[in-house]
């Protein structure tokens, strides 16, 4: 009864989206941080091809009195894209080691279930008879 408990949940906790979707929210909140905080390192290179302008945020131009920043909108698409390709890596990685796991587990003989008692009684009634015959 526990191993077919134990084989349940490990069935719900490594099948399908549910573990991909937890990988993805944790790994979002954890690289979120260090993520945006490369991309404001690597805002001075950038800032050498836009004028010295050392970060994406301040990135704006001007139609006649209205200001528009554009600027806020590529840093967020940037760390979107940096941020989606670090969980592709590690949800790839779970993969690959899920597809390990289940091949391990296919190699695996099974072990015959046990006979009913009735199968094991009418086996040694006949084991009986062909010794008395």
């Amino acid at each position: 009864m526990m191993k077919g408990l134990i084989n349940e949940f490990k069935e719900f906790a490594f099948k399908g989206s549910v573990f991909d979707m937890a990988i993805g929210v944790i790994v979002g909140g954890a690289i979120g941080p260090v993520v945006s905080a490369v991309v404001e390192m690597l805002m001075g290179i950038i800032g050498a091809f836009t004028g010295g302008t050392d970060s994406l945020s301040a990135l704006a131009f001007t139609i006649g009195k209205v200001n528009v920043a554009y600027g806020p909108v590529l840093k967020a698409l940037v760390d979107f894209l940096i941020l989606m390709l670090c969980v592709f890596f590690i949800v790839k990685a779970v993969n690959k080691g899920r597809d390990a796991f289940a091949k391990k587990e296919e190699e695996k003989p099974e072990e015959p279930a046990p006979k009913p008692d009735d199968v094991v009684l009418l086996e040694e009634i006949r084991d009986l008879l062909k010794k008395q015959a």
